[in-house]
């Protein structure tokens, strides 16, 4: 065995009551670790990947998959030998390769043989529910889907932005079927064990039994191996070799537990294809749970929704280098790199953002709402971002923070405004953040080496991020 490899890179999993022994290649794990990397591709076909097979197993709970109205218009589809669309929105976990979409997919594919799939990835690293609530009409709605697993659990299933997703989904077709699948965290995990169903997991359940939406509890054969001592939740796998290693951080799985949660998925496939009446049934919209819910939510074209100054410039991505890893989130870029060069919208609404991309250049900016520069302060919560206007707060919004260690990553804020409508300018500002210490003393290496890449301010916009409806601009 290779020394002095990474952990990650070490992925040996032992058989253990019928689990066969499998190993890692460095090139798989890279592969890994760049499908949480910048944008993977929207579409995507499991087919391609030469993974071995999942077998869903004997493991049995009744918890396990709640079929509540099931999936009626997807299955009727099928039977009527149509070709379907099936999206899949998430963080980080849904966006990785083997943590349980290319499994799950590839079994639901090999289960329906002659059905034409198309899919969907709108995965996210490291966003929640908010951003998903403005992304899935772009990312998943325009494509007209016949069902959509949304999976945002881990990422703390922020309410009102889980509502306004469903919303969203019935609003643009209410033939389209929706099934929630819940990823959790080890001490989560463990409430399965007691018994009981995790927070936030229980405010999710709430939600799917309102809208009479499929649920599956992707943990709790993970959660039951750990308690009979199969199972170590986070570990390193070059030094545990008799049990099963779920993840190496305790939140992203390895391949194998990417499995667990894939055979979670197929056994509740094939329940829900036993379990549902596959016909018609249009879902409705009844008075919303949230009156504040994000079903107004939307993510806009920066060139055809706002006026930018002298100072920016179009990127399309799919030329650039470092930025090509994310054409699938934004097909160009403004770039600026000019202090003072700014850009402007008009709205009407409680919201808005932007959804930009982070790297080791990345300035700060100042936020203009109807002439005026507002002062800020983070108000952000489990599974959600947020600035407030405060009269103590800073008028420096940051654009560069620990994940920008020698790293390109989608970030995005949202900044909260009085319900009304508004005029909002975001500046590029010339004062220069103190990166070394963000990076903190762990992440210097870089910075120290290639000072230059650091000392510079630019700001990269994706798209403009709103709650509410776009004033449009004048020609």
């Amino acid at each position: 065995m290779k020394k002095n490899v990474p952990a990650l890179a070490l992925s040996m999993l032992l058989a253990l009551g019928g689990f066969r022994a499998s190993a890692q290649t460095d090139a798989e794990l890279k592969r890994m670790s760049a499908s949480q990397a910048g944008a993977s591709p929207l579409f995507f076909d499991p087919a391609t990947e030469k993974i071995p097979a999942i077998d869903p197993g004997n493991f049995s709970d009744a918890r396990e998959t709640v079929v509540r109205g099931g999936l009626p218009n997807f299955f009727a589809k099928i039977k009527a030998g149509k070709p379907v669309t099936v999206g899949l929105i998430g963080g980080s976990i849904t966006q990785g390769m083997y943590c349980y979409r290319t499994q799950a997919t590839q079994y639901i594919q090999k289960r329906l043989p002659d059905v034409k799939f198309n899919w969907l990835n709108a995965g996210v690293s490291g966003t929640g529910t908010d951003l998903a609530s403005c992304r899935i009409g772009e990312q998943i709605l325009k494509h007209n889907p016949d069902l959509v697993f949304i999976e945002f659990a881990v990422n703390g299933g922020f309410q009102p932005g889980m509502e306004g997703m469903i919303r969203q989904i019935i609003r643009n077709n209410p033939s389209t079927d929706i099934c929630l699948i819940y990823t959790v965290l080890n001490p989560q995990a463990k409430k399965y064990m007691e018994q009981t169903i995790p927070e936030p997991i229980q405010s999710l359940e709430k939600m799917a039994a309102y809208y009479d939406l499929p649920g599956i509890h992707m943990g709790i054969e993970a959660a039951t191996l750990e308690a009979n001592n199969k199972l170590i939740w986070k570990g390193d796998t070059a030094a545990i070799k008799d049990k099963i290693v779920f993840s190496a951080d305790g939140i992203h799985p390895l391949r194998e537990g990417g499995n667990l949660y894939a055979n979670a998925i197929a056994r509740g496939f094939d329940k829900l294809m036993e379990k549902t009446v596959a016909a018609q049934k249009q879902h409705v919209l009844p008075t919303a749970i949230i009156a504040s819910n994000w079903e107004d939510a939307k993510m806009l074209d920066p060139l055809e929704s706002a006026q930018f100054s002298k100072g920016w410039t179009r990127i399309d991505t799919k030329e650039n280098a470092k930025l090509r890893q994310f054409n699938s989130w934004f097909p160009y870029v403004m770039k600026c790199e000019k202090p003072g060069a700014g850009f402007t919208f008009r709205f009407k609404g409680s919201m808005f953002g932007f959804f930009d991309i982070g790297g080791p250049e990345m300035g700060q900016v100042t936020v203009t709402i109807d002439g005026k520069v507002v002062k800020m302060k983070e108000a952000s919560g489990k599974g959600f971002r947020l600035l407030n206007i405060d009269s103590t707060g800073n008028e420096l919004v940051n654009r560069f923070n620990n994940f920008c260690n020698n790293r390109y990553r989608g970030q995005y804020e949202f900044i909260e405004t009085t319900d009304g409508e508004h005029m909002v300018t975001i500046t590029l500002s010339g004062e220069k953040a103190d990166k070394a210490k963000i990076l903190g003393e762990k992440q210097l290496q870089d910075i120290t080496e290639h000072p230059e890449k650091y000392d510079r301010t630019v700001m990269y916009l994706g798209k403009i991020l709103l709650r509410g409806e776009l004033i449009k601009k004048e020609k």
